[in-house]
């Protein structure tokens, strides 16, 4: 596999929800490659928590930018809203919290 393919495989996707205005969360940015770490980046930089899931980044980055995510995405987005209330801002707590519901689901799945 090139770096090139490497890179491609990068997908990333940044939500926004203000239930005044929309009654779904919508897309603010999404991208492939390059533009996947740039987003992934900024969040970083700037306090916001990066989720990691590849087939849901797969299907918002194939939406247009501003749209709400449709009913059938509303329950991975509600579990990833529910990940995130964990989310201190303390790096190594935070690391720590997501190993620990990694490992979490992990055992849950194999049981």
């Amino acid at each position: 596999m090139t770096d090139f393919t490497r890179l491609m495989e990068k997908k990333a996707a940044a939500l926004k929800y203000d239930s005044e205005k929309n009654g779904a969360p919508v897309i603010v940015a999404a991208g492939m490659g390059e533009m996947a770490e740039k987003i992934t980046e900024t969040a970083m930089k700037s306090g916001v928590p990066v989720y990691e899931d590849d087939s849901l980044a797969s299907l918002l980055t194939q939406m247009k930018l501003g749209a709400e995510i449709p009913e059938e995405l509303f329950q991975a987005i509600v579990e990833i809203y529910i990940y995130f209330l964990g989310f201190t801002g303390d790096p190594e707590k935070d690391q720590a919290e997501k190993e620990k519901r990694r490992e979490e689901r992990k055992q849950a799945l194999s049981s």
